[in-house]
Order: C-alpha cells, then structure tokens, then sequence
C-alpha cells in the first residue's frame, strides 16, 4: 500500500523554525489517514498531528497554535511546519498512515495497525535553547 520517507530534520534553535517531509511511495498512502508522531528518549511514543483525507487536521495541545500539518496529493507528501519549537520538541519524529482509520478517530486519536498501518523510518529533531 505504501511506504513513507521522512526527511528534514536536524537542528534547530528554539523559536526558529523547522519542515519535516514524508514522502509517500503510492498515492493510496497520502489518501487515507495520516499524521506525525514522536518519541524523546525515555518517553512514549506520542501523537503530534493528523490529517484525514479531507484535509482535516488535528493537534496535539502541546504543539497546538505552534505546529501545522498538512499534505501535497499530487507530490504524495505529507508536512509538518514547525514554528517556535522548543527544547521540549526534541525527538525522534515518525509519519505514519493507516487505510482504515476512519475520519472520526483520525481526528481524536490512532495508531497505525500492524496490518494495515505503516510507520517512516523517523527522523531526528533536536531543539536547543
């Protein structure tokens, strides 16, 4: 169904700014369920940002305002402009995507299912102050 290739992490320092690409390697990937994760070391992994295929999106609290997410259907790329990160965002950031989630739990909470949920390989961001 997909994979997912992120790209653009690095260093940024707090207040800057950042871009994170995940590019997807079919078109029924980018049409479906997708969203941004991450994981710090010593955390969980953790919920970020989602899209749905209507282009509906969703944040977590603490990148909400801050953080924007969205997608080139005709690139098959997904995005996630990073505005004012702080040290706090420092992780390790995965694009994920699951052909069956349905646009209500897209919106409020996933992750991919081993069956049909995919996971990009991460890339690292680190924010200092």
């Amino acid at each position: 169904q997909g994979e997912l290739e992120e790209s653009g992490g690095g260093s940024v320092q707090a207040g800057g700014s950042l871009t994170l690409s995940c590019s997807a390697s079919t078109f029924t990937a980018i049409d479906n369920c997708m969203g941004w994760f991450r994981q710090a070391p010593g955390k969980e992994r953790e919920q970020v940002a989602s899209i749905d295929h209507g282009d509906d999106t969703m944040y977590a609290d603490s990148v909400s305002g801050r953080f924007t997410i969205s997608k080139d259907n005709a690139q098959n790329t997904l995005y996630l402009q990073m505005n004012n990160p702080k040290p706090e965002d420092t992780a390790m950031y995965y694009c994920a995507v699951d052909t069956l989630v349905p646009s209500s739990r897209c919106l409020t909470g996933w992750t991919p299912s081993p069956v049909f949920g995919f996971w990009g390989q991460g890339t690292q961001v680190t924010v200092s102050s």
